[in-house]
Parts: structure tokens; C-alpha cells; sequence
């Protein structure tokens, strides 16, 4: 527990730099795994700021995101996880309302090692993340992602977890 909260702290000094240069966008997200845990997620991005291969049809972009997840469960089951990863988004081009899809992969660190009946095998896990959503012009937006943890096989047992969510997203 005493590594997760020294990495939260790290975490937030380190956002607080970024937030000192990029606008601030949060977001919160409800979902469940595929063994029906309920699991809370807020977040916070940052823009790259920079797009590429603009097109008529649309341009890519992304963010960095950094996010804190509840895991629901009883008093053996639940946990908590930080996480940061940069996500890659094709935004298409729309008027007051922009379609949009993204992937990312990153990392996180979570509090307990087995959540539901998953063994993780080490607290520390690659995050890879897959969403659809829409923007509207006043800066919010609404989705859909499928967000799947993993060590990648450094420690076994790695059996994973994955989440599926919907999200809001607000811009400051």
C-alpha cells in the first residue's frame, strides 16, 4: 500500500507540471468486468496538442491520460489501481458533434494482486485500452471503452482483468 500511495504522489506532482502547460480535461467512467465487479474510474488528460495525417475525412491526435480506478467487490476482493497512459485518437470530421475512436497502452499499479478471482501476479500491469465515443463542441464528451490489464507474462500467474465502461469527459 505504502508503494501505491508514493506512486499516486508522484503521479499528481507530475500531472500538476503538465497542468501547468496543457488545459485540464477530467473524466469519470462506471463499468463492469466480464465477472460483473463494478468498477468507478476518474481521470485526468492532457492534449498532445499536436495532430497528424489530417485528412478530409478526419486527423489523429491524443492525450495523456492518468486515472484512479475503484474495484468494487467485498472485503477480500476489492482494490484500487493508479494508471498513466498516452492514447492515440482518430477524430473524424464533424461539425458540432466529432466521432471519434482511440487506443492506448500504458501502465498501471494496483493495490491488491488478486482482484475477483484473477491472480494478477504482480501489482505492477500494462494497460491496453480500446474506445468509441463523441465530442460536441462545448468541450464534452461521451463514450464507450473496453480497458484490459495485464503484466505481459513478467510474473505468473498473469490471468488479467479487463473493464467496460462509459465515460463523460469535461474540459477546463
Amino acid at each position: 500500500m505504502k508503494k501505491l500511495i508514493s506512486l499516486a504522489a508522484v503521479a499528481a506532482i507530475s500531472m500538476g507540471q503538465v497542468a501547468a502547460v496543457h488545459a485540464l480535461d477530467l473524466t469519470a467512467a462506471v463499468g463492469r468486468t466480464g465477472e460483473s465487479t463494478t468498477t468507478y474510474r476518474l481521470g485526468a488528460q492532457f492534449d498532445f496538442n499536436r495532430s497528424w495525417f489530417q485528412t478530409s475525412i478526419g486527423r489523429l491526435t491524443g492525450y495523456w491520460d492518468a486515472g484512479y480506478t475503484y474495484w468494487e467487490g467485498d472485503e477480500t476482493s476489492s482494490s484500487h489501481s493508479i494508471s498513466l497512459a498516452p492514447v492515440f485518437v482518430y477524430e473524424f470530421n464533424g461539425g458540432s458533434v466529432t466521432p471519434y475512436l482511440e487506443a492506448g497502452i500504458g501502465i498501471a499499479a494496483f493495490e491488491n494482486t488478486e482482484v475477483e478471482n484473477n491472480d494478477l501476479g504482480s501489482s505492477f500491469q500494462f494497460e491496453d485500452r480500446f474506445g468509441a465515443g463523441l465530442r460536441f463542441a462545448g468541450g464534452h464528451e461521451v463514450g464507450v471503452r473496453a480497458i484490459h490489464y495485464s503484466n505481459a507474462g513478467i510474473k505468473n500467474p498473469n490471468d488479467g482483468i479487463e473493464s467496460y465502461a462509459v465515460h463523460y469527459r469535461a474540459s477546463f
